[in-house]
Protein backbone atom coordinates (compact mmCIF):
# COMPACT_ATOMS: atom_id res chain seq x y z
CA UNK A 1 0.00 0.00 0.00
CA UNK A 2 1.35 2.97 -0.42
CA UNK A 3 2.18 6.20 1.66
CA UNK A 4 -0.68 8.52 2.76
CA UNK A 5 -0.09 11.67 5.25
CA UNK A 6 -2.08 11.29 8.24
CA UNK A 7 -4.02 14.92 7.25
CA UNK A 8 -5.10 14.10 3.88
CA UNK A 9 -6.46 10.41 5.39
CA UNK A 10 -8.44 12.48 8.08
CA UNK A 11 -10.00 14.93 5.39
CA UNK A 12 -10.87 11.76 2.97
CA UNK A 13 -12.65 10.31 5.89
CA UNK A 14 -14.27 14.03 7.19
CA UNK A 15 -14.19 12.52 10.92
CA UNK A 16 -11.56 11.90 13.82
CA UNK A 17 -10.01 8.22 13.28
CA UNK A 18 -8.26 5.31 15.37
CA UNK A 19 -5.09 4.36 14.61
CA UNK A 20 -6.39 1.43 12.87
CA UNK A 21 -8.58 2.62 10.16
CA UNK A 22 -5.41 4.93 9.38
CA UNK A 23 -3.03 2.66 9.15
CA UNK A 24 -5.50 0.82 7.09
CA UNK A 25 -5.29 3.93 4.36
CA UNK A 26 -1.77 3.62 4.17
CA UNK A 27 -0.70 6.09 7.06
CA UNK A 28 2.01 4.82 8.88
CA UNK A 29 3.13 4.87 12.64
CA UNK A 30 5.89 7.01 12.12
CA UNK A 31 3.92 9.23 9.97
CA UNK A 32 1.29 9.82 12.85
CA UNK A 33 3.78 11.07 15.09
CA UNK A 34 5.29 13.68 12.93
CA UNK A 35 1.98 14.80 12.03
CA UNK A 36 1.30 15.07 15.59
CA UNK A 37 4.47 17.20 16.49
CA UNK A 38 3.83 19.18 13.59
CA UNK A 39 0.44 20.20 14.59
CA UNK A 40 -0.84 18.62 11.36
CA UNK A 41 -3.25 16.50 13.26
CA UNK A 42 -4.14 16.45 16.89
CA UNK A 43 -4.74 13.25 19.29
CA UNK A 44 -7.30 13.80 22.08
CA UNK A 45 -6.88 10.46 22.91
CA UNK A 46 -4.07 7.57 22.45
CA UNK A 47 -5.18 6.15 19.18
CA UNK A 48 -7.29 8.83 18.13
CA UNK A 49 -6.19 11.05 15.94
CA UNK A 50 -8.23 14.62 14.66
CA UNK A 51 -7.71 17.62 12.66
CA UNK A 52 -7.34 20.80 14.06
CA UNK A 53 -10.69 22.98 13.76
CA UNK A 54 -12.27 19.61 15.02
CA UNK A 55 -15.77 20.76 16.87
CA UNK A 56 -14.20 21.53 20.67
CA UNK A 57 -16.95 19.50 21.57
CA UNK A 58 -16.11 16.51 19.51
CA UNK A 59 -12.40 16.37 21.02
CA UNK A 60 -13.62 16.51 24.17
CA UNK A 61 -16.04 13.98 24.67
CA UNK A 62 -13.49 11.96 22.63
CA UNK A 63 -10.80 12.25 25.37
CA UNK A 64 -13.52 10.64 27.84
CA UNK A 65 -13.94 7.92 25.20
CA UNK A 66 -17.30 8.71 24.09
CA UNK A 67 -18.81 11.43 21.77
CA UNK A 68 -20.64 14.72 21.87
CA UNK A 69 -23.93 14.55 22.56
CA UNK A 70 -27.53 15.88 23.38
CA UNK A 71 -27.92 19.95 22.42
CA UNK A 72 -24.13 19.63 21.29
CA UNK A 73 -25.04 16.94 18.91
CA UNK A 74 -28.28 18.22 17.82
CA UNK A 75 -26.24 21.33 17.11
CA UNK A 76 -24.30 19.46 14.52
CA UNK A 77 -27.23 17.53 13.26
CA UNK A 78 -28.49 21.07 11.82
CA UNK A 79 -31.30 20.81 14.58
CA UNK A 80 -33.05 23.81 16.15
CA UNK A 81 -31.87 24.32 19.50
CA UNK A 82 -33.46 26.78 22.13
CA UNK A 83 -30.64 26.38 24.59
CA UNK A 84 -27.21 24.79 25.73
CA UNK A 85 -27.15 23.18 29.08
CA UNK A 86 -24.16 23.28 31.37
CA UNK A 87 -21.58 21.40 31.03
CA UNK A 88 -20.14 18.77 28.45
CA UNK A 89 -22.16 16.09 27.21
CA UNK A 90 -20.90 12.75 26.38
CA UNK A 91 -22.58 9.89 25.03
CA UNK A 92 -20.56 6.89 25.49
CA UNK A 93 -23.32 4.30 23.92
CA UNK A 94 -24.20 0.88 25.89
CA UNK A 95 -20.92 -0.13 25.96
CA UNK A 96 -19.03 2.66 26.81
CA UNK A 97 -16.13 3.00 29.36
CA UNK A 98 -15.36 6.84 30.50
CA UNK A 99 -11.74 7.31 30.72
CA UNK A 100 -11.42 9.68 33.04
CA UNK A 101 -13.13 11.43 35.79
CA UNK A 102 -14.76 14.79 35.25
CA UNK A 103 -16.85 17.31 37.19
CA UNK A 104 -18.48 18.74 34.96
CA UNK A 105 -19.28 16.31 31.96
CA UNK A 106 -22.78 14.47 31.48
CA UNK A 107 -22.68 10.78 30.34
CA UNK A 108 -25.47 9.45 28.53
CA UNK A 109 -25.58 5.68 28.57
CA UNK A 110 -28.43 5.30 25.86
CA UNK A 111 -28.45 2.20 23.48
CA UNK A 112 -26.26 2.42 20.33
CA UNK A 113 -22.66 2.48 19.73
CA UNK A 114 -20.22 5.18 19.50
CA UNK A 115 -18.50 5.40 15.66
CA UNK A 116 -15.43 7.96 16.93
CA UNK A 117 -15.87 11.17 15.72
CA UNK A 118 -19.70 10.89 14.74
CA UNK A 119 -22.45 12.25 16.85
CA UNK A 120 -25.25 9.78 17.87
CA UNK A 121 -28.37 9.48 15.80
CA UNK A 122 -31.30 11.87 15.92
CA UNK A 123 -33.63 9.45 18.22
CA UNK A 124 -30.79 9.12 20.83
CA UNK A 125 -29.80 12.94 20.23
CA UNK A 126 -33.51 13.61 21.01
CA UNK A 127 -34.04 11.80 23.83
CA UNK A 128 -31.44 13.03 25.91
CA UNK A 129 -32.46 16.43 25.42
CA UNK A 130 -35.27 15.32 26.77
CA UNK A 131 -33.96 14.48 29.99
CA UNK A 132 -31.36 17.15 30.04
CA UNK A 133 -33.28 20.67 28.48
CA UNK A 134 -36.56 19.78 29.32
CA UNK A 135 -40.29 19.91 27.29
CA UNK A 136 -39.91 22.75 24.93
CA UNK A 137 -36.27 22.49 24.34
CA UNK A 138 -37.04 18.58 23.16
CA UNK A 139 -40.15 19.39 21.28
CA UNK A 140 -38.42 22.31 19.25
CA UNK A 141 -35.68 19.87 18.31
CA UNK A 142 -37.92 17.46 17.59
CA UNK A 143 -40.35 19.03 15.42
CA UNK A 144 -36.72 20.53 13.54
CA UNK A 145 -35.97 16.93 12.99
CA UNK A 146 -39.13 16.21 11.33
CA UNK A 147 -39.24 19.11 9.26
CA UNK A 148 -35.93 18.29 8.13
CA UNK A 149 -36.74 14.18 7.67
CA UNK A 150 -33.99 13.23 10.06
CA UNK A 151 -35.85 10.17 11.73
CA UNK A 152 -37.32 7.26 10.01
CA UNK A 153 -40.66 5.78 11.81
CA UNK A 154 -38.67 2.78 13.32
CA UNK A 155 -36.66 6.12 15.25
CA UNK A 156 -39.71 7.84 16.09
CA UNK A 157 -41.29 4.93 17.58
CA UNK A 158 -37.81 4.18 19.48
CA UNK A 159 -38.00 7.71 20.87
CA UNK A 160 -41.55 7.15 22.07
CA UNK A 161 -40.71 4.24 23.65
CA UNK A 162 -37.92 5.33 25.32
CA UNK A 163 -39.42 9.31 26.37
CA UNK A 164 -40.22 9.71 29.90
CA UNK A 165 -44.18 8.67 29.91
CA UNK A 166 -45.33 12.36 30.95
CA UNK A 167 -43.33 13.18 27.58
CA UNK A 168 -44.65 10.69 25.15
CA UNK A 169 -48.37 12.63 23.83
CA UNK A 170 -45.25 15.70 22.24
CA UNK A 171 -44.52 12.84 19.95
CA UNK A 172 -48.21 12.64 18.57
CA UNK A 173 -48.52 16.44 18.60
CA UNK A 174 -45.47 17.08 16.81
CA UNK A 175 -45.62 17.92 13.45
CA UNK A 176 -43.14 18.18 10.15
CA UNK A 177 -44.17 22.00 9.03
CA UNK A 178 -42.17 24.42 11.39
CA UNK A 179 -40.09 26.57 9.82
CA UNK A 180 -38.44 27.36 13.10
CA UNK A 181 -38.63 26.58 17.14
CA UNK A 182 -40.15 29.46 17.39
CA UNK A 183 -43.18 27.94 15.52
CA UNK A 184 -42.85 25.13 18.00
CA UNK A 185 -42.68 26.94 20.77
CA UNK A 186 -45.82 29.07 20.00
CA UNK A 187 -47.67 26.20 19.09
CA UNK A 188 -47.01 24.09 22.59
CA UNK A 189 -47.44 26.90 24.38
CA UNK A 190 -50.62 28.03 22.88
CA UNK A 191 -52.08 24.48 23.25
CA UNK A 192 -51.39 24.39 27.12
CA UNK A 193 -53.70 27.42 27.17
CA UNK A 194 -56.19 25.50 24.98
CA UNK A 195 -55.33 27.63 22.16
CA UNK A 196 -55.84 25.39 18.75
CA UNK A 197 -53.55 27.25 15.35
CA UNK A 198 -53.34 26.28 12.15
CA UNK A 199 -49.77 26.60 10.56
CA UNK A 200 -48.52 27.57 7.06
CA UNK A 201 -51.73 29.10 6.14
CA UNK A 202 -52.14 30.70 2.52
CA UNK A 203 -53.52 33.36 1.80
CA UNK A 204 -53.91 35.34 -1.00
CA UNK A 205 -51.37 38.24 -1.64
CA UNK A 206 -50.24 37.98 2.12
CA UNK A 207 -48.39 34.22 1.23
CA UNK A 208 -47.70 31.86 3.89
CA UNK A 209 -48.13 32.98 7.51
CA UNK A 210 -46.76 31.30 10.34
CA UNK A 211 -49.59 30.58 12.24
CA UNK A 212 -53.79 31.52 12.44
CA UNK A 213 -56.06 31.72 14.93
CA UNK A 214 -59.87 31.04 14.75
CA UNK A 215 -60.21 33.10 11.41
CA UNK A 216 -58.77 36.10 10.99
CA UNK A 217 -55.57 36.65 13.30
CA UNK A 218 -52.16 36.12 12.40
CA UNK A 219 -49.20 35.36 14.38
CA UNK A 220 -45.71 35.85 13.17
CA UNK A 221 -42.39 34.68 14.48
CA UNK A 222 -39.41 36.96 13.58
CA UNK A 223 -36.66 35.06 14.19
CA UNK A 224 -33.96 37.20 12.12
CA UNK A 225 -30.72 38.58 12.69
CA UNK A 226 -31.22 42.62 12.93
CA UNK A 227 -29.82 43.48 9.96
CA UNK A 228 -31.62 40.96 8.06
CA UNK A 229 -35.05 42.37 9.52
CA UNK A 230 -34.13 46.05 8.38
CA UNK A 231 -33.86 44.48 4.62
CA UNK A 232 -37.10 42.44 4.85
CA UNK A 233 -39.11 45.26 7.25
CA UNK A 234 -40.93 46.57 3.83
CA UNK A 235 -41.67 43.11 2.79
CA UNK A 236 -43.43 42.22 6.37
CA UNK A 237 -44.91 45.99 6.13
CA UNK A 238 -46.69 44.65 2.78
CA UNK A 239 -47.67 41.23 4.34
CA UNK A 240 -49.33 42.85 6.82
CA UNK A 241 -50.93 45.69 4.70
CA UNK A 242 -52.48 43.13 2.68
CA UNK A 243 -53.67 41.13 5.73
CA UNK A 244 -55.20 43.71 6.70
CA UNK A 245 -56.94 44.66 3.57
CA UNK A 246 -58.54 40.68 3.91
CA UNK A 247 -59.97 41.37 7.38
CA UNK A 248 -56.62 39.73 8.91
CA UNK A 249 -55.18 41.27 12.18
CA UNK A 250 -51.40 40.51 12.30
CA UNK A 251 -49.04 40.37 15.62
CA UNK A 252 -45.03 39.89 14.46
CA UNK A 253 -42.92 38.82 17.39
CA UNK A 254 -39.32 38.66 17.46
CA UNK A 255 -37.20 35.41 19.32
CA UNK A 256 -36.11 38.00 22.18
CA UNK A 257 -39.95 38.29 23.45
CA UNK A 258 -40.66 34.79 22.29
CA UNK A 259 -37.81 33.14 24.33
CA UNK A 260 -37.37 35.39 26.90
CA UNK A 261 -40.48 37.97 27.14
CA UNK A 262 -42.71 35.31 26.86
CA UNK A 263 -45.41 36.75 29.13
CA UNK A 264 -45.88 39.93 27.17
CA UNK A 265 -46.84 38.01 23.77
CA UNK A 266 -49.43 35.87 25.87
CA UNK A 267 -50.91 39.12 27.13
CA UNK A 268 -50.55 40.92 23.78
CA UNK A 269 -52.21 37.42 21.86
CA UNK A 270 -54.99 37.01 24.78
CA UNK A 271 -55.80 40.57 24.77
CA UNK A 272 -56.28 40.42 21.22
CA UNK A 273 -58.55 37.62 21.26
CA UNK A 274 -60.61 38.93 23.66
CA UNK A 275 -61.69 41.94 21.56
CA UNK A 276 -62.63 39.08 18.99
CA UNK A 277 -60.23 39.80 16.43
CA UNK A 278 -59.53 35.80 15.30
CA UNK A 279 -63.07 35.84 14.58
CA UNK A 280 -64.75 36.19 11.49
CA UNK A 281 -67.16 39.28 10.96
Amino acid sequence: MSFARADSALRTLGRMARTSELLDRGVTAAELTRAVRAGEVIRPRQGVYALPGTPEGLVHAASHGGTLGCAGAAVLHGLWVLEQPLGHHVWMGRAGNPRSGCTDCVIHWDAGYVTVGETPPVANVLLQMARCCGEEAFFAALESALRRTLLSPGGLRWLRRHLPVEMRWLVAFARGDADSGLESLIRLRLHRLGITVRTQIFIDRVGEVDIVIGDRLIIEADGRENHERERERLKDLRRDAFAASAGYTTLRFSYALIVREWPVVEAAILGTMARGAHRAS
